[in-house]
């Protein structure tokens, strides 16, 4: 199983324009499905005037993807699933993108509403930038003082974070590493405390 996913870097928002109409692309992070709720709803208060708020979001890694797109009154297929489709391909989770149209008095038949609601979206995701993230467990050990030096050498090594510590009569600590490691982790502190090391796994993203 893979441990890391992609979000966005950051928020974004670009513009385009088409035959007089203006469709602008917002893309944010969100957590979960309120979180998007409460983002489109923010949009829609700011854009009231606009003529549509098409949107798509997409959350949840591997087998566990949640997604929500909708055309907001637009034709079937012409805009909520090409915005999907656009963070979709970019392999992109935790993102709510949202494009306002602007009407501009020209149709631009279910054709053209996909190119421009696309390229509003491609143009928002591109600005916001990729980001990839870990999936990770929490290790918690308490070691003696003497096995200490290397264990840090370890995490070092292995490219984990240390979030706690306590020094009193042996050493308590928090340890953040990638999933993918934590197997080798755990088999090298084993190792170096030659078995003494008391160790708990908790899961967490």
């Amino acid at each position: 199983m893979s441990d890391c996913y992609f979000t966005i870097a950051q928020a974004a928002k670009a513009e385009t324009k088409v035959k007089g109409s203006r469709f602008i692309g917002e893309v944010a992070l969100v957590k979960d499905a309120a979180g998007a709720k409460t983002y489109l709803e923010s949009v829609r208060k700011r854009e009231y005037e606009a003529t549509h708020h098409c949107f798509a979001y997409r959350f949840g890694v591997g087998s566990d993807i949640e997604f929500k797109y909708s055309d907001d009154g637009e034709p079937n297929g012409s805009a909520g699933k090409p915005i999907y489709d656009c963070i979709k391909g970019r392999e992109l989770t935790s993102v709510i993108v949202v494009v306002t149209r602007y009407f501009g008095g020209t149709k631009l038949g279910t054709g053209g509403l996909v190119r421009a609601y696309s390229e509003a979206a491609l143009l928002s995701l591109e600005k916001a930038g990729k980001k990839t993230n870990y999936i990770t467990d929490t290790i918690c050990l308490t070691i003696e003082f003497s096995f200490y030096d290397r264990i840090l050498k370890v995490i070092e090594k292995l490219k984990a974070k240390q979030t706690e510590s306590d020094f009193s009569e042996k050493v308590s600590m928090t340890v953040q590493i990638r999933k993918s490691l934590t197997e080798q982790f755990v088999r090298e502190l084993t190792d170096i405390s030659r078995g003494t090391a008391q160790i708990e796994k908790q899961e967490n993203a």
